[in-house]
């Protein structure tokens, strides 16, 4: 018997339009695969043909947020030294935890008493953001001025921090009541030495057996005595210096600024303590984020704990972070301080282009994100790292030691796409200056071509 085919029926216009949907959307995967395996491809080749990079160890990872695709990655997974790119811990912990504005002090009103214990604010009459609030709350009492210390149960430095680093200006003590930087500020005006806090004036003498070539203010390590070499004072002389913190200098300092006595008591912070607020949160960390600003950062920690309770404690601070916030991250970063000034802190470029995504999320508004973070070409630590412009195409956080020098952030393209980029490089012996082109040479490309 002869079977003929079957006539097959017509496909229905549903079924048509479902046809041609299916079809056009795995034309468009194919295609976006493809361009990613380009872009991917081509980075990898500006690497390898890269003599600068063949001389230490580097790490890479470019990341499409709008695919929610690696593009490319190099040692990605491995830990390096992030330097000053902790900072970037630091910032996502504040966005999370901390309110608007600063907690500056907290405090309770007793009789005819004012009691108040420090959160750690580094805003309160620093050099740049001069915040005064609680300075003026407690200028204004009528009421006799307590402060209770011993919240901060840390070290005047950060774990693994370098000791002989203790006269340069971007390693201050970490405190619970921070004044003025927790640095004197010394310049030379008309031929003589000025200094502001005044209080130090007295602390000061001439070092006849120094070996100095150029004028330069040292301290001792363990006391507030400075000293300077003999020869003039440099008409453009300015150097900031950390001094020494202890409770009889705080008191000191604050008796003075509000001219009027603060005395000490021994006082357990109860729950119900009321808080004074400073300055913004984005002012603040606008502040720490563009001259990357190693102070702001540790001090920043303090005031997060604060949030937490009794305790101001940066480890525990980080281990709650850590707990609560960064289960996304592919790797177990160790992160040990805020700023970054510490070797033991080990990331990898993956875990920062997690960070830097949620980051993204959690401002929800790249204006305003892009405004507290360095531009390429235009502020803050980026601004020497690419051509001067008017519209940066680079935002982010640069990272530097001996041997160090990292960017992670977000670079915009050409085609109007968005991705983020971690750019690490330690154990090098070359200039700095020529990891720096490099990195900025390959970011560059990504700008242009994708």
């Amino acid at each position: 018997m002869i079977r003929y085919p079957q006539k097959r029926k017509p496909l229905s216009l549903y079924t048509l339009r479902s046809v041609l949907l299916k079809a056009i959307f795995a034309l468009l995967l194919f295609s976006g695969c493809t361009a990613e395996k380009r872009i991917g491809r081509a980075v990898r080749k500006q690497f390898a043909d890269s003599p600068v990079l063949k001389q230490y160890y580097a790490g890479f990872a470019l990341y499409d947020m709008a695919a929610g695709r690696m593009l490319f990655q190099k040692n990605a997974d491995q830990y390096f030294t992030p330097a000053s790119n902790t900072k970037l811990f630091t910032f996502y912990a504040v966005l999370k935890m901390l309110p608007d504005s600063i907690p500056s002090l907290r405090y309770i009103e007793q009789g005819d008493s004012l009691i108040f214990w420090g959160t750690g604010d580094p805003s309160m009459l620093q050099s740049r953001l001069k915040g005064t609030r609680a300075i003026e709350f407690l200028r204004s009492s009528q009421k006799k001025l307590f402060y209770a210390p011993g919240r901060y149960t840390g070290d005047f430095y950060g774990q693994g921090w370098q000791w002989d680093d203790y006269n340069d200006y971007y390693q201050a003590e970490i405190g619970e009541l921070p004044l003025m930087d927790n640095l004197l500020s010394l310049k030379a005006e008309k031929g003589k030495l000025t200094m502001v806090p005044g209080l130090f004036k007295d602390c000061f003498s001439v070092d006849t057996l120094s070996g100095q070539q150029t004028f330069r203010v040292i301290r001792d390590f363990n006391t507030n005595h400075f000293k300077y070499p003999v020869m003039p004072l440099p008409l453009n002389y300015s150097q900031d210096v950390p001094y020494k913190v202890s409770l009889p200098l705080t008191l000191s300092l604050l008796s003075d600024t509000l001219k009027k006595p603060v005395l000490i008591i021994k006082r357990k912070m109860p729950a119900n303590a009321k808080t004074i607020y400073n300055l913004k949160r984005d002012t603040v960390l606008k502040a720490m984020m563009l001259p990357s600003d190693n102070f702001i950062a540790e001090q920043l920690l303090l005031v997060y704990a604060d949030q937490l309770g009794e305790e101001l404690n940066s480890q525990k601070a980080i281990s709650h972070i850590k707990k609560t916030y960064l289960n996304e991250l592919p790797d177990q970063p160790r992160w040990v301080d805020g700023s970054g000034l510490s070797r033991y802190n080990l990331f990898t470029p993956r875990d920062l282009i997690k960070l830097l995504e949620l980051i993204y999320k959690q401002v929800n508004d790249p204006a305003r994100l892009f405004a507290m973070m360095p531009a390429g070409g235009q502020s803050g630590t980026l601004r020497n790292a690419y051509p001067k412009t008017d519209q940066p195409f680079v935002f982010g956080k640069t990272g530097t030691l001996s041997g160090v020098h990292n960017q992670s952030g977000y670079v915009l393209t050409k085609k109007g796409k968005t991705y983020i980029f971690s750019f690490m490089n330690n154990n090098y012996i070359l200039p700095t200056a020529d990891v720096r082109n490099e990195m900025g040479r390959i970011i560059t490309y990504i700008h242009e071509k994708f």
